[in-house]
């Protein structure tokens, strides 16, 4: 994912693929020239320390070299589809129980009625210690990597290390495609298929009208399969991992349960966004305002995603943690 990653090319997927390969080798060489005046006349210590955001324009011109050279993926490469989730009516409130008189001689005896579960508050937060499995982007455009790493850390599936993380990130391509991002680069499709090859099976895309339904199914399967959820954070453009959740009734048995917040660990900590203020500490009980502010509609600004766009998108897990 980017924070703010725009195409430099906008053409359609079927043009790009029209293009010779000596269009596309010119291009990445017009690239490489625009990286080596970078890492030069900027200068090597400027990138290092990414003075003036030196450096994050010298990974970006990188990746778009590696892009251009690699080409873009298969044209029939499988992807995930994103799911659009519709609210379920609200859980009907028991009636009040009618007494009834003395039953005749010789009528049945009528069956004994089920007491209602009763509709309390409930806490959840499956990590223990978010610290252990936390992963910060090494990048200021790996939050993917990270919340990918962050995941199959909380699932057992690994350690979030550096390196891990570092490998993931180099594996994207064998995900992308121009449906899921239209950077070539991390979405939501290619994090659940990260997830799966690395033993994290049935992550789903989903997406929802309103905050409140993605909040309420995101806190439902936390507790239905004991696994993390990833949420597209900032419109889309930003990876949370969210652990656990704060309700006022426990969403597995009360359709209409209202989730009051989530547990947080969010990759961009310990830095500061200018747009977005500062991070907050793994496992931070991110409350409803916070929530708001922070969890917004997916709006991507390299081109449209019909089935994304406007919606809150979740990337869900469906099949309990082994």
């Amino acid at each position: 994912m980017s924070l703010e990653r725009v195409r430099i090319d906008r053409d359609s997927p079927h043009l790009r693929r029209r293009r010779t390969n000596g269009s596309r080798r010119s291009h990445a060489l017009r690239l490489i020239l625009a990286a080596a005046i970078v890492g030069t006349v900027g200068g090597l210590g400027a990138v290092a320390t990414n003075t003036l955001g030196a450096g994050n324009l010298y990974d970006r011109l990188v990746a778009k070299v590696e892009r251009l050279i690699i080409g873009p993926p298969p044209a029939d490469r499988v992807t995930l589809q994103t799911v659009t989730v519709t609210p379920k009516p609200e859980t009907p409130q028991p009636s009040p129980t009618q007494s009834v008189g003395p039953l005749p001689s010789g009528a049945p005896t009528p069956k004994p009625t089920a007491t209602p579960i009763p509709r309390v508050g409930v806490d959840v937060n499956i990590v223990q210690d978010p610290r252990a499995v936390f992963a910060h982007e090494i990048k200021d455009t790996w939050c993917a990597p990270a919340g990918i790493t962050i995941v199959l850390a909380i699932l057992g599936h690994g350690d979030a290390t550096d390196a891990r993380e570092r490998e993931i990130a180099g594996r994207v391509h064998e995900w992308d495609t121009w449906a899921d991002s239209h950077n070539y680069d991390w979405g939501p499709a290619a994090m659940a298929l990260a997830l799966d090859a690395y033993g994290a099976k049935g992550y789903q895309i989903r997406a929802y009208d309103s905050r409140i339904d993605a909040l309420r199914d995101s806190a439902k399967q936390i507790s239905l399969t004991h696994s993390p959820v990833i949420l597209l954070a900032w419109r889309g453009a930003h990876t949370w991992v969210m652990s656990g959740y704060r309700a006022d009734a426990d969403p597995t048995v009360f359709d209409d349960a209202r989730v009051s917040g989530a547990y947080i660990l969010d990759p961009w900590y310990p830095w500061n966004s200018s747009i977005w203020g500062q991070s907050d500490p793994p496992g931070t009980f991110q409350d409803d305002s916070e929530m708001v502010r922070n969890f917004r509609p997916w709006k991507r600004p390299e081109g449209l995603y019909p089935d994304r766009d406007g919606k809150f998108i979740v990337v869900m897990p469906t099949i309990p943690a082994g």
